[in-house]
């Protein structure tokens, strides 16, 4: 089974919540960050809700936006 593309819209007569809009995350240049799959790093460039660079020692990457798997320390 597969997922819808678009998100379904919510009915003001639904007896459930409405889905929670997840927060916008925002880094700065100099933030340390912890990567679920890089591990540690420091943000060396912002592209203002496009991407961040990181470096992580050994290794620059580019992150897109959504950061689900940076979070700041």
């Amino acid at each position: 089974m597969t997922r819808p593309a678009a998100s379904r819209r919510h009915l003001s007569s639904s007896p459930f919540a409405p889905p929670v809009e997840p927060p916008v995350r925002r880094f700065g240049v100099g933030d340390r960050v912890s990567h679920d799959a890089y591990g540690l790093g420091r943000v060396v460039d912002v592209e203002e809700g496009v991407a961040v660079c990181v470096d992580f020692g050994s290794v620059r990457k580019r992150v897109l936006s959504p950061y689900n798997r940076m979070s700041v320390l």
